[in-house]
This record gives structure tokens, sequence and C-alpha cells, in this order.
């Protein structure tokens, strides 16, 4: 697959805050039907390059490339225009509402005429339904609150949303974080959906072992540059997990309490 085929590129993009440098020289490849996966702890910077793949930041240099034209996106608006669908940890739904109610929020189909449109609440229903039900996700009563809806459901809701309204890229922010064992399993099932459905997917994860099952290429970040950049040919779990647990500074750790009991 060649550049020019990469839904999304980044080559050295740098972001600061004053004085402080959240992202430095970080450079990925999206390319459609493949899983990217973003790794990092708290302050690796994972959250800064999401944000300006999103456009809810510009970055201060390098180049963003959408599907190889540089681009800088003016809003989050901009960015989904462009078929770039972000999931945040937070969900951004309305708890309250009903779970169609939110699957069609900001996309809602109406009837009638100029100032008198309203919302069309069967075309609503059937719109929601039918999108779960092509991605084989099950809930119950659509008419149910989306915060009664766990975990994992509402992951998986906000997946089916992204993939019927036409994303070409999902990016997941941290979507397995606060999930079991089982909820996070099921995610993770989604997102392979949308990869076999062509999108490109950014997940980004703190979990080597929810990165690798379903990732194709892994970008490391520590303290806002690049850790090290594999392709899934490149790199086992055992060596993911040794790198994001910090293993030169592990082993350094190690050879020091072996002196001191000595």
């Amino acid at each position: 697959m060649t550049a020019t085929s990469a839904l999304i590129e980044t080559r050295g993009v740098t972001k600061s805050y004053g004085g402080v440098v959240a992202l430095e020289d970080v450079s990925m490849v999206v390319n459609p039907g493949e899983v990217t996966c973003v790794l990092g702890d708290n302050g690796a910077g994972k959250s800064t390059l999401i944000k300006i793949l999103a456009g809810v930041h510009q970055h201060d240099s390098g180049e963003l490339l959408i599907e190889g034209e540089p681009t800088r996106f003016a809003s989050p608006r901009a960015a989904l225009d462009r078929g770039i669908a972000t999931v945040y940890q937070d969900l951004a739904v309305v708890p309250l509402m009903s779970v169609w109610r939110n699957f069609v929020l900001g996309s809602e189909p109406t009837y009638g005429v100029g100032p008198l449109r309203l919302l069309d609440r069967g075309r609503s229903r059937e719109i929601a339904r039918n999108a779960l039900s092509d991605m084989g996700i099950e809930i119950r009563d659509l008419e149910q609150p989306v915060g009664t809806l766990s975990g994992g459901q509402r992951q998986c809701v906000a997946i089916a949303r992204a993939v019927h309204y036409g994303a070409k890229v999902l990016i997941l922010d941290e979507p397995t974080a606060a999930l079991g064992v089982k909820q996070a399993g099921v995610v993770l099932r989604y997102v392979v959906q949308a990869r076999d459905r062509g999108l490109g997917v950014v997940l980004i994860t703190h979990n080597p072992h929810h990165a690798y099952p379903v990732g194709d290429r892994f970008l490391l970040l520590k303290r806002g540059a690049t850790l090290g950049s594999y392709e899934k040919s490149g790199i086992d779990l055992s060596e993911l997990t040794r790198q994001m647990a910090g293993g030169a500074e592990l082993a350094a750790l190690q050879h020091e309490l072996e002196r001191v009991q000595e």
C-alpha cells in the first residue's frame, strides 16, 4: 500500500502549549482497512495527537495529510466533513435521551416544510434499529435512556453510528479503559468489524493486550515523542508490552535492586 493511499498521514507533527511541548516530530499512517494503535501512558501525547487529527487543535509544524492532501482543520466539523469521526472516552452522549434519539443526534430526519419541519421519530427509530442490527449489536429497547446502557454497549452504539454516517476514519479514545474483560472484548470485536468494512481505525489505548490482537501497526509515544513505530510483523506482544512498561528503565531498576541486595 502506497503512502498516497493513506487516509491520514502525519509527518513530523509538533504541538506546543506555551512553553510545554506536548507533541514532537510524530509521524504516523492510517490506511483503509487497518487499525493503527497509538499507545502510551498518561502524558504521552495521545490526546494531543487525536485532537489534531479530529480538528480540535492545529499543529505548529510538520504536515497533516488527508488522503494525500496537506490539511489544517479549522474545526472538528471540518474533520467530520472529511470523514473523520472521533469517539471520545466520555462519548458525548445525552444520558437521559433515548438510544435512538442519541443515534440520530445532529443528523435528524425531518418532515414538513421550511421552518415548520418536525423530527421524524419513526424514521429515526428505523435508522437506529437497522444500523445497529447491521453491525450485529443487540439493544433490547431503543426507547431506554442511553445512560442505562453498559459502557461497552454505549461504545458499540457510538461505533455503529460513525459507520452508518459514512466515516472513513474512526478514532477511538481509550474505548476499553473503564470496561471489564468481557465488555472490552465486545468493543474490540466491533473495532474489527469497522476495520473489515474498509474504515481506517485509530485506537488510542494504554493497554497493549487490547491493542495487539486487533492492531495492524503500532505507534508508541512517551512524553510527546515517538518511542517506536512498528507494523505487526515487526513486533510481538511481549516486546510491545516490554516497551510500554519502559523495558530499559525496568532492566536498569532491576540491576540496581540486585546490587543493593548484594
